[in-house]
């Protein structure tokens, strides 16, 4: 029975009160015994007659001369309330808490003898007490205000007793924590990973919050080992090392510093492991998956390494693990970095870039053939910081009917302190793009520009006759309304929107990865999007640059038009192909249907209707392509074997998770072997979000087998020939043949109907591939059309 219950707190039940209101009321004796009053309650306890109990118990209270001393009488006369179970004690102990808050009475004055003798008796209790004692006696005795000496003489012993939670909430409940060493209470706790019990420990104390953090940045440090810190303290035998690493250590002191909202700059050493982890991050962009230029990659290195040795010595490992002498050279070279420690390749390579004048280009960058290339002139990228300058392009913009493209960039962070503000807003239109300078046109907030620009992206994002496109398109308009005030409805304003990462979602291409799969190499969101439908990729290289950096670059503002204006073209396809990608054969229709309701143009339910329904059902007037029912491969939830012994009859080839075993297995083999995943329930929605739109079908469990088989044939589209039926084994999935003899089948039969027969006849235990288990597999009627339509495992001439 839990005492800290607000259930149990006898004021808020009726039948505890008198018509007074006063729940004690009644004519009780006084000068009881406290131990017989203990006894009294003890069968009530036994059986649970929580009701009765409490009426009982405050009207002992009520009894008792003296009922602070009568407590400690009863816990010192009993030995029920030692152990760590629920006891009569305990609850009594926070009854009587309740019972004196709901009926004040005198109490001796604050450092008056008596009360420091009974407050002395209580530590003593409080020594031996479970949890559950020590808040009830902490409040009745007022412990809190007691003489510090013998609690802190307590807390220091559980503390050597390897009692470090006891020690901690004790200290924090006597409010004793500036007279206790911080380091010492709280190491052991953190080696333990209970780091929300240190949180409570300093909560509302801005000093040793800040001690907290100092404590865990200092673990952060280079070459810092933390098993020297375990060796302090050898009680801790459940030291939890994989959450003590600089990086594990780095996430919780930034978490912290978001909390109690501090300065980053208190924690140098959380801020040198969060500029290695994105130095790692961009050597990885640009040497190894090679979508970073070099100018950005070299000015955001330049910014996290600075001065700090450490750190230029971690670079210079990160570089000289990858193998082209000629990239690491030139890395160097650009970041001015000690040369004492390079490879003699290295060093070659860097003693002929300084001999060359007006150094190129790292050699792996890709050729603009490769990539999605801006259909329009570069005369056709406006780029405009100024109301005046924008003003005149506002016909353009709000054109009635029209489709836009909207995107944001902003400069990338690597460390703490948020996400930066929007830099650049794009909008395209048909033959142009507006690149829109943010800072500058909401610079000075509240000014007559700033407002006029705002009143325009309203206008803009809430014109329902102008259709706007994008690619996550919440996310960035809470970024933008995050990065000004004057926009902070931007994404409450939006009206007839599209987009196009919900349709992407929808979309089915043969031969092309699905978006967001795990692991999945190669272009990913918007870039997977354009090559999908527009046959090659974005070139993503301007993607971490300095978007905040005036003048921007050459190649920024190519990579800012483009990112906007492939939303049309991908928009354009969609429209006059939509059956090549499985969508809507009217998705122009379906998209300018309810433009003024917000909450559907959100994510657009007739869209997603028109695409494919919860079951995904494929739209009618759709042409899907035929599939051979031979080259048809799926994988089968364990709940579905009629279904796959149908399918299997009908020539599929079926794959089915055994009894247990985990859903997550039929994505891997799905991605593995190029199946198609069949399941049902609850698993879907999970299995479809990791194979992507078109590769997983919820099928209907109300359906018997057979007409569940036909509709998965109708769903893909698959064609079933005489020669498929029969081609493959129910039980197995086999799709090999054993020709036997006239004989030999004849005795095959008879063993099928006779399983008792000789053992000696076949010679070995029958498998399901075993013409012996064959038989076993399938009933007469199978093996007589399967021989006609010769697909059995084991064919003859038989009639």
């Amino acid at each position: 029975m839990d005492p800290g219950d607000p259930a149990c707190d006898p004021a808020s039940d009726p039948a505890t009160r008198d018509p007074t209101g006063d729940p004690t009321a009644q004519s009780v004796p006084t000068g009881q015994d406290p131990l017989l009053f203990l006894q009294s309650l003890q069968m009530l306890w036994s059986t649970r007659e929580l009701r009765q109990l409490r009426e009982e118990a405050w009207r002992g209270f009520a009894a008792l001369d003296d009922p602070l001393t009568s407590l400690l009488d009863m816990l010192d006369g009993s030995q029920g309330w030692r152990g760590r179970g629920p006891s009569l004690e305990a609850w009594v102990a926070c009854e009587l808490k309740r019972w004196l808050q709901t009926r004040p009475r005198p109490r001796p004055a604050q450092g008056s003898p008596g009360l420091k003798q009974l407050q002395a008796r209580a530590v003593r209790v409080l020594a031996e007490s479970p949890p559950s004692l020590v808040e009830p006696l902490v409040s009745i005795f007022q412990l809190q205000d007691a003489d510090r000496s013998p609690l802190l003489a307590h807390i220091h012993r559980l503390h050597q007793e390897g009692r470090f939670k006891e020690a901690v909430v004790l200290g924090t409940k006597l409010q004793l924590q500036p007279d206790l060493d911080f380091e010492t209470m709280s190491a052991p706790l953190l080696l333990q990973d209970k780091v929300h019990l240190v949180e409570r420990y300093v909560d509302s104390l801005p000093d040793l919050q800040q001690r907290l953090l100092a404590l865990l940045d200092s673990w952060c440090q280079p070459g810092f080992d933390i098993r020297v810190v375990a060796r302090w303290y050898p009680q801790v035998t459940s030291v939890r090392l994989e959450r003590l690493s600089p990086r594990e250590l780095s996430r919780q002191v930034l978490r912290l510093l978001e909390r109690y909202g501090l300065d980053p700059a208190l924690c140098p050493n959380m801020i040198t492991q969060q500029h290695l982890a994105a130095l790692r991050y961009l050597c990885h962009k640009r040497l190894v998956e090679r979508s970073l230029s070099q100018e950005s990659w070299a000015e955001h290195v330049q910014g996290l390494v600075g001065q700090n040795q450490w750190l230029q010595e971690q670079l210079l490992q990160l570089l000289t693990a990858h193998n082209d002498a000629a990239v690491v050279a030139r890395c160097v070279l650009d970041l001015s970095l000690p040369t004492e420690q390079l490879p003699a390749t290295v060093a070659t390579e860097l003693n002929r870039l300084r001999l060359q004048e007006g150094t190129t280009e790292a050699p792996f960058e890709d050729r603009e053939d490769d990539h999605y290339q801006l259909p329009i002139a570069r005369e056709d990228i406006y780029f405009l910081a100024s109301w005046e300058a924008l003003s005149r392009h506002q016909e353009e913009l709000l054109q009635p009917g029209q489709v836009v493209g909207v995107d944001l960039e902003w400069r990338p962070s690597f460390c703490a302190g948020g996400r930066p503000r929007a830099s650049l807003m794009q909008v395209a239109v048909e033959g142009r793009v507006f690149l829109l300078d943010l800072p500058k046109l909401l610079s000075p907030a509240g000014g007559p520009a700033p407002r006029a620009f705002s009143r325009l992206v309203s206008r803009l994002l809430s014109e329902p006759s102008v259709t706007k496109l994008g690619y996550g398109m919440a996310g960035d308009l809470r970024s933008l309304g995050a990065s000004y005030p004057a926009l902070a409805h931007a994404e409450k304003q939006l009206r007839g929107s599209l987009d196009l990462l919900q349709v992407h979602k929808q979309m089915r291409v043969v031969d092309m990865p699905a978006p967001g799969v795990d692991g999945a190499r190669g272009p990913r969101g918007l870039s997977l999007l354009v090559q999908q439908v527009l046959g090659k990729p974005l070139d993503k290289t301007q993607q971490l640059s300095n978007w905040d950096r005036r003048p921007l670059g050459e190649g920024q503002l190519v990579y800012a038009a483009t990112d906007a204006y492939c939303l049309l073209e991908v928009y354009w396809a969609l429209c006059r192909e939509p059956a090549r990608f499985h969508l809507s054969g009217d998705l122009a229709r379906s998209l300018r249907l309810g433009r003024s309701d917000r909450s559907r143009m959100q994510e657009p339910p007739r869209l997603q209707k028109a695409l494919a329904s919860p079951r995904q059902v494929p739209a009618e007037g759709v042409a899907i392509p035929e599939v051979r029912a031979r080259a048809f491969r799926v994988v089968c939830d364990s709940m579905l074997q009629g279904l796959a012994r149908s399918l299997r009859c009908l020539g599929v080839d079926v794959l089915v998770l055994g009894a247990g075993e985990d859903h997550r297995r039929a994505a891997e083999v799905a991605r593995q072997e190029g199946r198609v995943i069949l399941t049902s329930g609850l698993p879907y929605q999970k299995l479809r979000a990791q194979v992507g739109a078109g590769r997983c079908l919820s099928v209907d469990c109300s359906l018997r087998a057979r007409q569940q088989a036909k509709a998965v044939l109708r769903h893909f589209n698959v064609r079933v020939t005489p020669a498929d039926i029969f081609s493959r084994c129910q039980a197995c999935n086999c799709d090999q043949y054993l020709k036997v003899s006239k004989d030999m089948m004849k005795q095959l039969v008879w063993l099928g109907s006779h399983p008792e027969g000789p053992s000696s006849t076949a010679g070995v235990s029958p498998g399901c591939c075993h013409p012996t288990g064959l038989l076993r597999s399938f009933p007469p009627l199978f093996l007589r059309f399967g021989a006609r339509a010769g697909a059995t495992h084991a064919v003859s001439d038989l009639p």
